[in-house]
This record gives structure tokens, sequence and C-alpha cells, in this order.
């Protein structure tokens, strides 16, 4: 397959039409597949804001001063209160904040962004991912799949790499189970996670920092013929990680 980085994009502002933008710039066939990094797509939705507008109340106040303790850094409250306000569920707040968002999605600091936002403290991120990727795909010529990708860290790793938050127009993952290996053996629990896997490529072209560019196009690669999933997030009663989450206690 080949990936390759739509040119030119301008800086994103809110309300700009990610989807007229991208097809001013590429030609697009219907099997390509267009990853979008959630930061242009918050940008473009107005997902914005200012630590002002998050006044911390006291749950707030006291992580950032547990936080403070841990890292030895001033931190601020209100990026706290920020981050309580935009998640569901709080796994962790030492000595990180991680949590999830009302998506599903399990991130740090509730995948909240303080860098590349221009005019503003903080870029959250998009409401709605799927349905945010499911607009680009359906205004898109050819109406290739879109997916909404994001950079987060990765349990029992160190560095970051690039995962879907969101897709339209292909399942989320690819069902091997019940077909066979090389040698005849049937597989029994492998699927794929395709939307991810197609993500963190995507990351390799798209780059980081003040070189990136945020949409790429996955072109001649084919989801072959297996059954999809839109399975994504882990429900609680199977994710036995957070389980164990639950009842952790930090200790320096």
């Amino acid at each position: 397959m080949e990936l390759f980085a739509v040119p030119d994009l301008p800086e994103i502002r809110a309300g700009d039409d990610l989807a007229a933008m991208i097809a001013e710039r590429v030609d697009l066939r219907p099997d390509d597949v267009v990853c979008v990094a959630s930061t242009v797509v918050s940008k473009a939705e107005g997902r914005t804001a200012d630590l002002e507008e998050f006044p911390a109340g006291p749950r707030a106040k006291e992580i950032a001063r547990n936080l403070e303790e841990i890292s030895g850094d001033e931190k601020d409250p209100r990026f706290a209160q920020a981050v309580l306000e935009n998640s569901t569920d709080v796994v962790m707040e030492e000595p990180f904040i991680l949590t999830e968002a009302p998506f599903g999605h399990v991130s740090v600091n509730a995948g909240i962004d303080r860098s590349n936002v221009p005019d503003h403290d903080l870029l959250l991120l998009p409401e709605r991912p799927s349905q945010s990727a499911e607009r680009i795909h359906e205004n898109l010529p050819e109406s290739p799949p879109v997916i909404v990708t994001d950079t987060s860290g990765r349990s029992f790793r160190h560095g970051q790499r690039a995962v879907a938050i969101g897709w339209a127009g292909m399942p989320a993952s690819r069902d091997w189970r019940g077909e066979t290996d090389r040698d005849g053996h049937e597989l029994q629990v492998t699927v794929q996670s395709v939307v991810d896997e197609l993500a963190g490529a995507a990351n390799l072209v798209s780059g980081e920092g003040d070189g990136g560019n945020p949409v790429v196009v996955v072109r001649d690669w084919d989801f072959g013929d297996h059954d999809g999933s839109d399975n994504m997030f882990r429900e609680m009663r199977r994710d036995f990680v957070r389980q164990a989450l639950r009842d952790w206690e930090y200790e320096p």
C-alpha cells in the first residue's frame, strides 16, 4: 500500500470545511482511507477553550496539589477541572490523570492538548469523533472511509503512537476467528484492529511537532474478505487491567 500526506493545508479554524479542503488538494478514490488528526477536527469544530472557562472545584484543586507534590512542578487546578469536565470516568488521579472520554477512549488528561493551539489555552478532543468521521466521509468526493486519529501513550511501553478514536465507512476491525493459519489450525481469538494499525501507519507520514501534516491518505490497502466489527473499547466487565487499577494506589 501507499501512504501520502495531503499537501499545503493551512491552519484550520473553527467552521472550516475539512472535506472541501482535502478535496481541493488530492484526487481521492473510493477505496482510499483518509486519516485525519483529531487536532484539526477539533479546531474545525471549535473545540478550543481557555483555562478561565474552568474555575477549579475542590476535587480539581486536590488533584493538582497532589500532582504538584509528586512532580515538583506547578500544576494549574483549572486544567485538572477541564479534564474532569471532559471525562465520564477517572481511572487514575496520580501520578497522572487517566480518564475515559464520553465516547469510550481512555487517555491521559482526557486527551486535552496544550500545544499547536495558537489562540487559546486548550484543545479538546472532538465530542463524537465517529460522527465527525461520518460527516467528512459523506462530504468527500467518492466517499472513502475516514479515520480520526489521536496520539496517546501505551501501557507497558515507552513512547506514543497514533490510534483511531473515530471512524466511518469501514469496520474498526477484521475478524479472523474461524479462519485457519498456514498449518490448518483454526484461529480462535484473532480480531485485528485495522483502524488502529492504519492510524499508526499514517502517523509515520504525518509526523509530530511543527512539521506535522494532519491528513494522510492510505491507498491500495484492502480490507479483504473478512467479517468486520465496530467493537473497539473494552466493556468494564472484560477490562481486567482497568478493574485492577480501581484498587491500586500510587506509591512513589
